[in-house]
């Protein structure tokens, strides 16, 4: 591993992780309630390596043919890289993506739910989601509509093959100001809020809200993981 790369990289990672805790010491929450997804769409192999050997073994794609390469590339790496999908998912990259994931974050829809109960089924195996809710007043941005959002939480809950984790969001404009952003988080906290109702806890654990300009404001409302790509990779290209 190149030195220069791996001490910039445990200094990003140090950055990232204390301003994590102190957010959490602001909200009174354990800094343990929040796990780190570095981003790494915009890194190559070799530096998403980097970051796994330096201890940050949760990472996430937003193309599945991205996650397939970076899987391959870093398969030798023990332990195993928790590999999570955090953009749109077809539904015929479905069979080779699953097996790949620790976690779909971006389920949006009864056909995709469909799509990965087949899949289990034929395989034996059960795939971890999350259902992305649109917190936006766009319509037209990725996600299920917050009406749309019980009906699919309880579909994803009856499925023997798909496990339900929690919901997952992106702030409305993730360059608007932070006081805007932890509007929309408290929205889909008050969703899950509205769910817990009704379905498990289990089904309910996990909140993915927050991104590098605005991770702080979703930790004080709720978040249990952070997905990170530029502020944790600075810097890291030309090392």
């Amino acid at each position: 591993m190149n030195a220069t790369l791996r001490d910039r990289c445990l200094s990003n990672l140090a950055t990232i992780r204390g301003r994590i805790a102190a957010a959490c010491e602001r909200s009174g929450r354990p800094v343990d309630e929040v796990r780190l997804i570095a981003v790494t769409k915009y890194v190559d192999a070799a530096i998403t390596r980097t970051v796994a050997e330096c201890g940050c073994l949760d990472l996430a794609e937003s193309r599945p043919q991205q996650l397939w390469d970076k899987a391959s590339a870093l398969a030798d790496i023990v332990p195993a890289v928790r590999w999570h999908l955090i953009g749109h998912l077809q539904r015929n990259k479905v069979r080779r993506t699953a097996p790949l994931v620790s976690l779909v974050q971006t389920l949006d829809s009864e056909r995709l739910l469909a799509a990965l109960e087949s899949e289990g089924e034929s395989t034996g195996r059960t795939c971890d989601v999350l259902v992305e809710v649109n917190v936006s007043p766009d319509p037209e941005r990725s996600g299920a509509l917050p009406a749309d959002v019980p009906a699919l939480a309880s579909a994803a809950v009856r499925s023997p093959h798909v496990r339900l984790r929690g919901l997952m969001a992106m702030a409305s404009h993730p360059d608007s100001p932070a006081a805007d952003a932890r509007r929309d988080f408290a929205r889909l906290r008050e969703i899950r809020d509205r769910l817990a109702k009704d379905l498990p806890a289990d089904a309910l654990r996990e909140l993915s809200m927050g991104m590098s300009g605005d991770f702080e404001a979703a930790v004080l409302e709720g978040s249990t993981m952070v997905r990170i790509g530029s502020s944790l990779f600075e810097g890291l290209e030309g090392s």
